[in-house]
């Protein structure tokens, strides 16, 4: 027996089709306001016809999700509520990673160097520490994926970059003892795979 239930998802603020369809026509309502203006587009030659066109975001559709019993249900919410959780974590993470890696890379004094990471390093545990403390190891290990998603670069390979060996050495055997694994990869093809499907419909 199949129990179809509805779930509830949060409306995106905009939606990225009707966002691309919005500039779009704002561009061409320019066009036509302006006299004796050019403006350069992509286009492509059809029949002889030059038509300009627009490339948009890739929007992802999924059917309603189906569940053989209750107890899936639960556990699928269980995991979206986890995902939920970590996720605004995993995005600052890539923000400061990114920003980071941008100031490391226009300096070459490793004095200089080792003061950004630890002025970084001491903004986030300003910030997030109390928070990540109330993590569970189950949110601790999906948020572990998640920084391998977002940034490229696993949770131990980024400790070991800014930190040193030595510190994430230090770091991943406290992990292990948790049950998590700092090296651990994202796969959104395998074990990870319902994972990438909350998170398409929540970016």
């Amino acid at each position: 027996m199949v129990i179809m239930l509805k779930m509830k998802h949060k409306k995106p603020f905009y939606s990225i089709l009707l966002g691309c369809f919005l500039i779009l026509l704002g561009t061409v309502t320019h066009a036509q306001s302006v006299k004796n203006d050019t403006m350069m587009v992509r286009g492509v030659i059809i029949d002889g016809d030059t038509i300009p066109y627009q490339y948009i975001s890739v929007v992802n559709i999924y059917a309603e999700r189906m569940f053989k019993n209750r107890r899936e249900y639960a556990k699928y919410t269980k995991l979206r509520r986890d995902v939920l959780k970590v996720w605004p974590y995993a995005k600052l993470t890539e923000k400061k990673f990114n920003e980071l890696a941008v100031q490391l890379g226009m300096t070459k004094d490793e004095r200089v160097k080792k003061a950004l990471v630890n002025k970084t390093e001491k903004e986030i545990k300003e910030r997030f520490e109390g928070e990540l403390k109330n993590l569970t190891i189950t949110q601790g290990r999906i948020l572990i994926k998640l920084i391998d998603r977002q940034t490229g670069n696993t949770s131990y390979a980024v400790l070991q970059e800014l930190k040193g060996n030595l510190s994430a050495f230090f770091w991943q055997s406290l992990a292990r003892l948790f049950g998590n694994n700092l090296k651990a990869h994202y796969d959104p093809y395998g074990e990870d795979a319902e994972i990438e499907k909350i998170i398409k419909t929540i970016e």
